[in-house]
């Protein structure tokens, strides 16, 4: 049953309402609503008249309270036509009573209930949270690991703008996404052109770029800012859903200023209503991450006392303190404590190293790699950074995860403004993207859990080999510094040595992974000596070898 459900308010009388993906109906008069915990439930409120303030303008909200007494206070939006929504969701099971608040009496003063009970989506767990006991890692709301693991994909929302019946293109890409073990889409709100060099051959059904809509009324050439596009956040509303029902987090960069958006004037009545407007409009979906710009401060558009503004908005009006970060590591490391977790762009040929100096100098919260510099290339050309071949795309997220950094994935081909939303339809001539090389990356660290381990920095020589501080010879590990050591072995390496307590009954079992077959290789059981040495049974490819203590 779709969950997401919604009610019409006329004086106070509930309608149901018919939209393309709400299948639930109420009989007139029910002032009542079922609901599932984390499932966004829209509270549609009607006015009679016109009101004198300008409708994007006005003060609504509610505020709701279990029958624990735990209360929040949830702004509403305008939603066109002088319809008023308020889009709530219950962190909690029981009984949830709510009262309207507003600028204008007709939506003051209003009231009813609505009765939660469990999420029947196997996909939902509730809101991305820092994990309370462990602060460099991430976890769903209901207790869940989350091992992040995103996908870069800017212009999602053009897929299927000005289709009224469905989501096919956006429904395919996000299937090939979600059947490969990623669990995050870093996106635009939204966005217009690219300024590098794509081919010319596109075809147009994969041609997404300068779109004639804007988030403003009029057009990206000619906007509007005084007024925002409904019809755009209608149907980013299904894009966000459809992510919602995948299980899959929606990373939004509210703002972008290197892909020739028009926008309004800084801190402008303008820019605060749009900004404003996407924070009350998807607060209530719990599956969402904000980031207030992507590569903020690059472009000079802003500064850090702009950004520290718009971080407060957020925090000022997010009812659910949904994850806030800024794809922009200069801000980040600057203004650290205003970030739940902080985003890093390194292209650098010692990623490894510089993931894990990132990792050890933020020992307070978790970190993440939003562009590791490389893009995996496709059937037409887009932004090719330093690093094109697929291969070397994996390792590099390997590299980033066995320091202790979440890491993305770019395809050319679907990361900015051209978007082979089917790549693996059997119409296609042209080279797959190898997609399924992250389903194998997201198993590994399901069966070994990801929030239980760590990096270890090496010393600096191997002369010694006493003790259990270098781990292995070579290599770079992670261990969950108690029976578990994880060891991903470069191509260049012959064999490794490795330097490990000593097993309780003096044997450790060993298994080989392929990270680009998915393949595990028991070699069973074996004494345990002080540098002892393993072979990868793939010779001249990286590796994992995984060692446990017995």
């Amino acid at each position: 049953m779709n969950l997401f459900l919604k009610y019409f308010l006329s004086i106070l009388i509930f309608f149901p309402i018919s939209e393309s993906f709400s299948q639930n109906k109420f009989v007139a008069g029910s002032k009542h609503i079922s609901a599932e915990v984390y499932a966004p439930v829209d509270l549609v409120f009607k006015v009679k008249s016109k009101p004198a303030e300008r409708p994007f303008d006005v003060s609504f909200g509610a505020v709701f309270t279990s029958s624990e007494e735990k209360t929040i206070t949830v702004p509403g939006f305008y939603n066109d036509r002088q319809e008023y929504v308020i889009r709530f969701s219950a962190s909690e099971k029981g009984e949830w009573s709510y009262k309207t608040f507003s600028s204008i009496p007709q939506l003051s003063g209003l009231k009813g209930s609505i009765s939660v009970t469990s999420n029947s989506n196997p996909e939902v767990h509730g809101a991305v949270s820092v994990h309370p006991g462990s602060p460099r890692k991430f976890v769903y709301e209901d207790g869940k690991p989350y091992f992040a693991l995103a996908f870069e994909l800017d212009w999602i929302f053009a897929l299927d703008y000005g289709n009224d019946v469905g989501l096919p293109k956006t429904t395919k890409i996000i299937d090939a996404v979600k059947d490969n073990g990623f669990n995050q889409v870093v996106m635009n709100v939204y966005a217009y052109d690219v300024n590098w060099k794509v081919s010319t051959d596109v075809p147009q059904e994969y041609s997404y770029k300068k779109p004639e809509y804007s988030v403003f009324k009029g057009d990206n050439q000619n906007p509007d800012f005084s007024e925002l596009n409904i019809d755009f956040f209608k149907h980013f509303d299904r894009v966000i859903h459809h992510l919602y029902e995948k299980g899959i987090v929606a990373h939004v960069m509210i703002y972008v200023w290197n892909k020739d958006v028009s926008w309004p004037t800084m801190y402008s009545a303008d820019d605060n209503r749009f900004f404003d407007y996407v924070i009350k409009r998807y607060q209530g979906y719990s599956n969402i991450i904000w980031d207030v710009s992507k590569e903020a401060l690059d472009y000079g558009r802003c500064d850090i006392p702009y950004i520290n503004e718009r971080i407060e908005r957020i925090r000022r009006m997010d009812a659910y303190n949904h994850l806030v970060t800024v794809h922009d590591y200069e801000y980040c490391s600057r203004e650290p404590d205003r970030v739940d977790f902080i985003s890093i762009q390194n292209w650098r040929s010692d990623l490894y190293s510089l993931s894990l100096e990132a990792y050890l100098k933020h020992s307070d919260k978790p970190v993440m790699n939003i562009e590791h510099g490389g893009y995996e290339e496709g059937p037409y050309l887009s932004f090719e950074g330093n690093y094109v071949n697929t291969e070397t795309c994996l390792i590099r997220n390997y590299e980033c995860i066995f320091a202790g950094v979440y890491s993305t994935y770019y395809w050319q081909n679907t990361s900015w403004s051209i978007i082979v939303y089917d790549p693996f339809e059997s119409k296609h001539s042209l080279k797959k993207p190898r997609f399924d090389y992250y389903k194998h990356l997201q198993e590994l660290f399901t069966r070994y859990d990801f929030n239980t381990l760590s990096p270890v920095k090496p010393k600096l020589t191997t002369n010694s080999r006493l003790g259990d501080d270098n781990l292995a010879s070579s290599s770079y590990p992670l261990t969950n510094g108690k029976d578990l050591y994880m060891y991903l072995v470069p191509a260049a390496n012959h064999r490794i040595n490795v330097v490990l307590p000593d097993p309780p009954g003096g044997e450790i079992d060993a298994t080989w992974f392929n990270p680009f077959t998915g393949e595990y290789k028991e070699m069973g059981t074996s004494r345990y000596f002080m540098w002892k040495g393993f072979q990868s049974p793939w010779k001249n490819t990286y590796s994992v070898l995984i060692v446990k203590l017995r």
